[in-house]
């Protein structure tokens, strides 16, 4: 396989000098994590009151609930 430097690198696709199996597979990953460089994770903004709404339980599910000793007692 030629990269687009046009280095072959055997049908391996292996870099030269990059090793085989867990090692080299590592070692590849480290030499391209500067180049997927993504931003910080923009905090979420508040929510305003009139998009909360309350959560409806059906009657049957909370006397199945109640039933329950993981729950009920």
């Amino acid at each position: 396989m030629t990269d687009t430097t046009g280095r072959d690198h055997g049908a391996s696709g292996t870099g030269a000098g990059t090793g085989t199996g867990l090692a080299g597979l590592r070692g590849d990953c480290a030499r391209m994590v500067p180049h997927w460089v993504t931003p910080p994770p923009a905090a979420p903004g508040p929510v305003p009151p009139s998009r909360i709404h309350p959560i409806v339980v059906p009657p049957g599910s909370a006397r199945l609930l109640d039933a329950m000793s993981d729950y009920g007692d």
